[in-house]
């Protein structure tokens, strides 16, 4: 999940929001101000319903964010290495650099979440249980108890991607110490309870002309798509197990010079190269960025003279930049996310390009790892003739 805008770091882990995270305190917030609140609380002035509403929405917010960071203090205490804490429309995304190494490790950070929200839950509600005070806070209070009391069930739902999720996927792995089996059932698990959100949705939408169905169907819809993306992330992860970088890349790409005028790039490799991104170097060769060829074509034919590639190439981060060496799944980590066009990492060996790494050419590794699986008897690409090496692809 991209961050629009970042937060800041809590305990040393990086926090961001994505954009449309304004878009659910609105929609909190309003919903509060003129529905909630005043069935609650009668006879107030619009202005405060929405003062406190406003409030309440922020509140609500720092609630999901406590819950993500329950995730991430644990994991990083358990061993796995946290990238970010990214809040977003339906709520928080915890990033993480590693998996988990045992199910024990698994359970506790998956629970950490729930117990939080559920502490907040009696916290809020302990907070005005002896208090008579202002009417329209109480109430608010009251909300934040039950919405954060609802977020610790509904999280522990038996699904992937949530909590209740990695807690069913560690026990099934624990049972029967095979993480690929447990996997997918998890991920099933969550694609038939996405399935089940939506139906429901639709019959609270039809029956009972609830708007509210329209919110349940979004949950149930998010909840495929993110369970059958966990089972290809995972899938993809055992298939690449046991390969190199090297067995994956296409070896000794067309390069952009960055010194070189877009002109004479275009005429000496662009348009007689099959490559759709084109690692950029300096001079010692050295790779500082990456070049996707619809930024060749955005640039007007009577600039093409005066516009350096260096102006257009795109920036590479560290996670970007691998060995041959490497284990390939190291390609599937976040931060080796598509950088430009369909480039997604550049293999780099004694400081110089060596290959480059496309979504052609993961997609076509993982489905040569398919075809191989069912025999069960193949060679690693490591061995010898099972290289996956190909002409310049991307």
């Amino acid at each position: 999940m991209k961050q629009s805008v970042r937060l800041g770091r809590v305990a040393g882990i990086p926090v961001g929001a994505h954009w449309s995270t304004l878009l659910i305190m609105i929609l909190i917030g309003g919903v509060l101000a003129s529905t909630v609140l005043p069935q609650a609380i009668p006879g107030r002035p619009p202005a405060r319903y929405w003062a406190v509403g406003a409030a309440t929405a922020v509140l609500f917010l720092g609630s999901l964010l406590a819950h993500e960071l329950a995730h991430a203090l644990v994991a990083r205490r358990r061993g796995v290495p946290v990238t970010s804490i990214t809040l977003w429309l339906l709520g928080g995304v915890t990033e993480f650099a590693g998996e988990s190494k045992t199910p024990k490790d698994e359970f506790r950070i998956a629970v950490a979440g729930p117990l939080v929200s559920l502490v907040l839950a009696v916290v809020f509600y302990l907070c005005v249980l002896p208090v008579s005070g202002p009417a329209l806070i109480v109430a608010a209070v009251r909300w934040l108890a039950l919405m954060n009391a609802v977020l610790a069930v509904f999280n522990m739902l038996p699904g992937a991607p949530l909590d209740g999720g990695r807690v069913l996927h560690a026990f099934l792995w624990h049972r029967g110490r095979d993480r690929a089996r447990a996997d997918l059932a998890a991920s099933r698990a969550g694609q038939g309870l996405g399935a089940g959100l939506i139906a429901l949705g639709a019959v609270e939408l039809v029956l009972m002309a609830w708007t509210g169905g329209l919110w349940m169907m979004l949950i149930g819809w998010f909840l495929i798509t993110a369970a059958r993306g966990e089972g290809m992330i995972r899938a993809a992860h055992e298939g690449l197990g046991g390969w190199h970088v090297r067995d994956v890349m296409t070896p000794a790409p067309d390069v952009a010079p960055a010194w070189q005028d877009v002109e004479s790039f275009v005429d000496s490799t662009a348009l007689r190269s099959r490559q759709s991104v084109f690692p950029v170097v300096e001079f010692g060769g050295a790779v500082t960025g990456a070049l996707p060829l619809q930024a060749l074509t955005a640039v007007p034919a009577a600039r093409r003279r005066d516009t350096r590639v260096s102006a257009l190439a795109r920036p590479l981060s560290a996670g970007h930049l691998l060995s041959p060496d490497d284990d390939a799944t190291r390609i599937l980590e976040p931060s080796a996310s598509r950088v430009a066009g369909e480039l997604v990492a550049v293999v780099v060996e004694g400081g110089r390009i060596v290959g480059m790494v496309t979504t052609a050419d993961l997609g076509r590794a993982l489905q040569q790892a398919a075809l191989r699986a069912p025999a069960g008897t193949g060679p690693r690409p490591d061995q010898p003739g099972q290289a996956l090496r190909d002409g310049p692809g991307g």
